[in-house]
């Protein structure tokens, strides 16, 4: 069950290197092809801040027949207790969490999957629309994630004392973290369109600056904030409200809808 800042203090992170199909990755919008090896120097970078942070990583195999399978963040959820295989709404995407499924079970002494739910089957969630904070686990519906795939993490996790919350991701927004990330247990960094729905009443926020909504996914680890580079304003705004910042360049898993969470997944190992 939840407990103090089990939502940001990890030892461990496993990821997965891009593979040379991440050309042909999903995206909302097309902004260009990815350049392959600029996304490897930008991993690699990524992959040696969570080391800098205190993470034991691993570092798993390209796979190209699943161009997404970089974004490992979307297969899965790790919480202390054990790992919860998900899946993925995109119908590309399903194998990535048959693929990952063999290291959470090298990490793990408990990997779930999720239940069928009757004629709703198993339902869709992708790790992206699921946010831990110390208090709940809150996920948002959106064109990835239905009702059927919140309630069958809902009972997956239930055993584990985990209250989750279904909310709604804003209109024509990909993901619910793409508009939010965790500062710490109880603060969030949300953009204002996601913030005005009330979905985060009761929780501190601190707003991403006008036109730098893509700053909005950070990954708070141990005592650093991870966020994309650019974003020079919200960078400030969360220096000021006392967080220790690294920016990272992101510019392309940005072209198919990567941020900072996307790219690991992040855990407490056992002690």
């Amino acid at each position: 069950m939840p407990t103090p800042e089990q939502s940001f203090r990890f030892t461990h992170a496993i990821l997965r290197r891009p593979a040379n199909s991440i050309v042909d990755g999903l995206r909302a919008i097309d902004t260009g092809t990815p350049d392959i090896a600029l996304f490897r120097e930008h991993h690699a970078a990524y992959q040696a801040a969570l080391a800098a942070a205190g993470l034991a990583t691993t570092v798993l195999e390209p796979l190209e027949e699943f161009p997404d399978s970089v974004f490992v963040e979307d297969a899965a959820l790790c919480l202390p207790e054990g790992a919860v295989v998900l899946r993925p709404g995109a119908p590309s995407r399903l194998g990535e969490a048959v693929m990952i499924a063999p290291a959470l079970r090298e990490m793990f002494g408990d990997v779930r999957h999720l239940p069928a739910l009757g004629d709703h089957g198993h339902g869709r969630i992708e790790g992206g629309d699921v946010l831990v904070t110390d208090r709940e686990i809150l996920v948002g519906r959106s064109a990835r994630t239905n009702g059927a795939g919140i309630e069958a993490l809902r009972i997956a996790v239930r055993d584990w004392g985990y209250t989750v919350r279904e909310l709604t991701t804003p209109p024509d927004v990909l993901h619910f973290k793409t508009d939010c990330g965790l500062l710490d247990g109880d603060t969030i960094l949300t953009t204002r369109r996601l913030a005005a729905g009330g979905h985060l009443d009761g929780y501190a926020l601190v707003p991403v600056a006008e036109g730098e909504e893509a700053a909005a996914n950070v990954v708070r680890i141990n005592d650093v904030v991870l966020m994309p580079a650019g974003f020079p304003s919200t960078a400030e705004t969360v220096r000021d409200a006392g967080y220790a910042v690294v920016e990272l360049a992101n510019s392309e898993a940005a072209k198919v809808d990567g941020g900072m969470s996307c790219l690991s997944l992040r855990f407490r190992g056992a002690d």
